[in-house]
């Protein structure tokens, strides 16, 4: 009965049932962490949030945006209100336990979305919840919309890391929602309250951009008839227009994870985790490696198009996958396969946290232990290409494979193989 509470409350709490804040007094609600951008919607959210009794703490997270000014948005939500502020780089964090074993996965969604929005949301979804933890906070806060697959996300995480936390989630509650129907009424509610408000031209589509890739969904997108307009990308060049020499890499693992980078034209090398994602997306932005205009399936049941750029993800997957073939065994690597697919759909829907992705994660890692070794890639107009790769566990034996000795190969046993295996298909004949 008391665990039927307190799922009870989680529920009104989750989809917005509380009601009259308006009147609460500042902080009366307890303290409340708020996952927080500085761009109009969460500013909104921070202020309304404020009105309603929470002393809410705002969480800028640093997952590789390039060129946000998270100071500024922690300094305007001190002017909105805020009674603390937080700035949390959560790079190495996002690399190191996320994207790298995505790779080792060979993670893809639907066998086309390299997964950069799903994987980024874990780390981000638990920083909140250690600082929440830190503070004594009541509860988390969001400003994902109904529509979408981070709302799944957050909440999964934020319950299965923190059951005892609320969640706030404005966006649900149809005070909040009918209130805001448009831009203009969050422009008018700034004005109204003093939001600083940097006035800009609203881009006609959505984006959200981490060290992995940048995502662009909505407004003229919606449409998949029509391409996405040649001046949206901002992480590729146009292939068309890239680099008209091509580069040579060479890139490193270690069981599976990135550990060296190195451009063989000019020597310039990367050894750290947050480094070699830097470098792989400049290498890949101006080859143009790496773009996707796709048709998904969202965990909340309707067909959604998104367009991604995911430059240095995909050279990883390319060499960790040419690396692989010399060094797995061929019905581990099947089995691993499996796992792969259910990683990438866990991992896609909310389910990071969960003691099924701690199986599938364990397996992976299994499979992982012999996959040391060196890829040499060429990059060159959209494509990154391997041509070339060595590993101390290679499983591959020149001797055997050679048609230009025997090896101790005796093809006087391929009859009888060939034979056994034909007795099935004579049968079903």
């Amino acid at each position: 009965k008391m665990m039927m509470r307190k799922l009870v409350s989680s529920s009104v709490a989750a989809s917005g049932l509380r009601r009259n804040f308006a009147s609460a007094a500042p902080g009366s609600k307890g303290k409340l962490i708020l996952l927080y951008s500085g761009g109009l919607d969460t500013s909104t959210l921070l202020k309304w949030l404020l009105e309603e009794g929470y002393d809410v703490m705002p969480m800028c997270a640093n997952i590789g945006q390039y060129g946000e000014n998270f100071e500024a948005a922690r300094q305007k939500a001190t002017t909105i209100g805020a009674s603390k502020g937080f700035i949390e780089d959560i790079r190495k964090d996002f690399c190191e336990n996320y994207i790298f074993p995505a790779i080792q996965a060979n993670a893809i969604y639907e066998d086309r979305y390299l997964l950069g929005t799903s994987l980024a949301r874990y780390p981000i979804a638990k920083r909140a919840i250690d600082l929440a933890l830190q503070e004594g906070a009541v509860a988390v806060g969001h400003g994902a919309t109904g529509k979408g697959n981070d709302q799944v996300r957050f909440e999964l995480s934020f319950m299965s890391l923190a059951p005892h936390l609320d969640c706030i989630t404005p966006w649900r509650d149809p005070v909040f929602f009918e209130k805001f129907e448009g831009r203009e009424a969050l422009l008018a509610y700034a004005a109204e309250k003093g939001i600083p408000v940097t006035q800009t031209k609203k881009k006609p589509y959505s984006t959200d951009e981490n060290l992995l890739h940048i995502s662009y969904e909505s407004g003229i997108l919606e449409d998949p008839w029509e391409g996405p307009p040649s001046d949206m990308f901002v992480m590729t060049k146009d292939p068309k227009n890239a680099k008209a020499e091509p580069e040579n890499i060479t890139v490193s693992f270690d069981k599976g994870i990135p550990v060296r980078v190195v451009n063989n034209d000019t020597n310039e090398e990367a050894k750290e985790s947050v480094a070699i994602m830097e470098m792989l997306n400049e290498l890949g932005m101006r080859h143009g490696i790496g773009r996707r205009d796709i048709v998904e399936n969202r965990y909340v049941g309707m067909k959604s198009r998104g367009v991604y750029e995911t430059p240095g993800g995909t050279i990883l997957r390319e060499a960790h996958l040419d690396l692989e073939g010399l060094t797995v065994d061929r019905e581990v690597r099947k089995l691993r396969d499996g796992l792969s697919t259910k990683f990438s759909e866990l991992a896609y829907n909310g389910y990071w946290f969960s003691p099924e992705m701690e199986f599938i994660l364990d397996g992976i890692k299994r499979s992982q232990e012999n996959v040391t070794g060196d890829v040499k890639m060429e990059l060159y107009r959209g494509n990154a290409t391997c041509n070339g790769r060595r590993a101390p566990y290679s499983l591959y034996d020149e001797k055997i494979a050679s048609m230009n000795e025997a090896g101790g190969y005796d093809p006087r046993n391929a009859a009888g193989f060939i034979k056994i295996n034909a007795l099935r298909l004579q049968t079903y004949q």
